[in-house]
């Protein structure tokens, strides 16, 4: 099937948007809000249009996922569903998520990111970017091997960062099967309380370890 022309202004504006990006700014490249709002002078919300996209599996970063695009610039990482062939713009069960849904589910995940633990507007060690919270979809591989699509609280950069990744309950169970019963008992504690105590020992490996190589030696030095 021949892919139509951007602008056609017979086709929906989602579609359009698509085939812009793909057409005029091209995979990999980065484009601005001021070139989108100039290529469709005439269409409210076209931000709200262009993200629509990510719900067929179109990545389309900001800022948010990528610190070193400037906050007026995005960039076209990958081209999802060719939303402008019939029926491939039906938009997909679960993929909307309400703000009760939303609310739900940052209770739930206590208000923190579940991968790395950094709360809303919190800066990244060592940096001045804030954290933003928002909701991923992770691939779930449950006990009796079945696969589903399960929401999770992430900030933006774990988000980015676990886009691949399939959380396998199974193997995880069969992890916690092997081990000596007082540490079972440890890590039921931790998983009553949702919560985790490092030591200061653990605390400060973490630390060395976000080092430079040449920290690293001159703390090694010093230590010994």
């Amino acid at each position: 099937m021949n892919m139509p022309i951007w602008t056609n202004e017979k086709l929906g504006t989602m579609k359009r948007a698509g085939l812009w990006l793909v057409q005029e700014i091209g995979v990999g490249n980065t484009f601005t809000k001021g070139q989108l709002r100039d290529a469709f002078p005439d269409t409210a919300q076209i931000d709200r249009r262009m993200r629509d996209l990510r719900d067929f599996d179109w990545q389309i970063d900001t800022k948010r996922e990528d610190v070193t695009l400037d906050a007026h610039e995005q960039r076209f990482v990958r081209q999802g569903d060719p939303v402008w062939e019939p029926g491939k713009a039906t938009r997909k069960a679960g993929t909307v998520v309400s703000a009760s849904q939303r609310r739900s589910l940052l209770t739930h995940d206590g208000h923190k990111c579940r991968s790395c633990g950094i709360g809303p507007g919190e800066n990244y060690v060592g940096t001045d970017v804030t954290s933003q919270l928002d909701i991923a979809r992770r691939p779930v591989r449950l006990a009796d091997g079945t696969t589903e699509l399960q929401m999770i609280i992430e900030c933006n950069r774990c988000r980015v960062g676990d886009r691949e990744l399939v959380a396998d309950v199974g193997a995880l169970l069969g992890r916690a099967a092997a081990l000596p019963a007082i540490e079972k008992k440890i890590l039921r504690s931790w998983l009553e309380q949702d919560r985790r105590e490092f030591s200061e020992i653990e605390d400060l490996w973490a630390a060395f370890r976000t080092l430079p190589a040449d920290a690293r030696e001159q703390f090694k030095d010093g230590l010994e």
